[in-house]
């Protein structure tokens, strides 16, 4: 992945945030810094507090060194790096604030998923939209690139959930902010490796949380 990234354009650069992984994912990307000097690196955490802390842990590293465009993506290939460029012309060219990789803005758009996981992921977008009101298909995507005006606007301590309802909450704030938000279509890929990080406890998150978000933006008690 880091190779893939990095080699897309030399004005990219890879944060890689690790939550003290037992699989060596901090060693890997120390042995890679040398040949990636000044383009690559790695922030270290002591412990895993969930997916949601990570990413916001790598917005604010990304506002403090003045990067304008800073992409969210998975490391597994689920993601296909080759859609980095689409995603920050969409930005960059075309003038939005949030562009997601959508699995859902055209079709179904998921490769080596069993039937079971597209179902619930594509129900549990019309969910989220259904709740919500927002305008958006793939309301759970993780492979998006946000300007940096965009970030500042949010309160980054003031987000609330950790698991996969982070991208949920993420996207609904920026809606409520009136942000220029545009979906580009990407095929999905699910992992050759490791397994999914899902849990029930995430999942009641996702559920309930997308309720009591949205009576509280309803009532003007969401901190955006």
């Amino acid at each position: 992945m880091m190779e893939a990234v990095l080699s897309l354009d030399e004005n990219l650069h890879l944060l890689v945030v690790d939550d003290n992984s037992p699989d060596g994912t901090a060693r890997l990307v120390k042995d890679q810094m040398e040949e990636f000097s000044g383009r690559l690196f790695l922030e270290e955490r002591e412990k895993k507090n969930g997916l949601g802390t990570a990413y916001i842990h790598g917005f604010k590293w990304a506002l403090e060194r003045g990067y304008q465009y800073i992409f969210e993506m998975d490391a597994d290939f689920s993601h296909d790096p080759n859609d980095i460029p689409i995603l920050y012309e969409a930005c960059a060219i075309g003038g939005a604030e949030l562009a997601i990789g959508s699995r859902y803005v055209k079709g179904v758009n998921v490769v080596n998923w069993p039937m079971s996981r597209v179902l619930l992921s594509y129900f549990a977008s019309k969910y989220v939209r259904l709740i919500t009101r927002m305008d958006i298909h793939d309301t759970t995507a993780g492979f998006k690139c946000y300007h940096r005006s965009l970030l500042e606007k949010i309160q980054l301590d003031k987000i609330k959930f950790v698991g996969y309802a982070f991208q949920i909450e993420m996207k609904f704030k920026a809606w409520l902010l009136k942000a220029k938000i545009v979906e580009i279509p990407v095929i999905f890929t699910d992992r050759s490796r490791g397994k999914s990080k899902m849990s029930s406890g995430i999942f009641n998150e996702a559920v309930t949380g997308v309720l009591k978000m949205k009576l509280k933006s309803l009532i003007g008690k969401l901190e955006i």
